[in-house]
């Protein structure tokens, strides 16, 4: 049997802001297991098309596998389709994975929660994948993970309509900067990706280290 403290979850603070002029994704970088920090490079914001990106929270090998699945799968409806897929498609289809992934019998619990950002010809789109496969657009903001309990209130007073995406990312970095004081199960740095006209786009990538002399 699989012991829980050997599985490799990301604890985790993801971000994900709805702003004028495109979507602003950002997470931290430590993943866990158990007590124990197994990773602090972790890449928690995935790029799957030219212009969607997912956040990820949950057991790393299921979100990984997840990801890697849902990349495959757009790109083999963009040649059959000879079209790009549009965001609520990619969107419907990632969640459609998390419901089939969450109802199959494991010894290790296959949970996986996505945040997706993506731009089409119509415009630019926030999702909520939560980990039982049940999916929701979101209009203005969203959090998953350990740290989101300090990100809603920094959210709830500091967000406003029509933020332009400069001011989205310096918004999810204080976000995820009050995560970091308080929420041990991240920690470690933050990364911080745009979906605007010009497509997926990292704009920020920092580490954080604790140095003992």
């Amino acid at each position: 049997m699989v012991k829980q403290e050997n599985v490799m979850e990301t604890g985790t603070t993801t971000v994900g802001i709805v702003c004028k002029d495109g979507i602003v994704l950002a997470a931290d970088k430590r993943a866990t297991a158990g007590y124990l920090i197994a990773n602090k490079k972790t890449e928690k914001i995935q790029k799957v098309t030219d212009n969607i990106a997912l956040t990820m929270a949950g057991t790393v090998s299921d979100a990984q596998l997840l990801i890697k699945v849902a990349e495959s799968e757009l790109r083999l409806k963009r040649i059959r389709a000879g079209r790009e897929v549009n965001v609520k498609e990619a969107a419907n289809l990632i969640a459609r994975l998390v419901y089939s992934n969450i109802r199959k019998f494991s010894v290790i619990p296959g949970i996986s929660h996505f945040v997706l950002g993506g731009k089409d010809s119509k415009g630019h789109y926030l999702y909520d994948i939560y980990a039982d496969g049940s999916i929701m657009e979101i209009d203005d903001f969203i959090s998953s993970g350990s740290g989101s309990v300090f990100v809603f209130g920094v959210l709830e007073s500091q967000y406003k309509k029509d933020l332009s995406v400069e001011e989205g990312v310096k918004l999810a970095v204080k976000c995820v900067n009050a995560a970091l004081q308080r929420d041990i199960a991240s920690g470690d740095g933050i990364d911080v990706m745009t979906v605007t006209k010009d497509g997926v786009k990292k704009v920020l990538s920092r580490e954080l280290r604790l140095k003992i002399e």
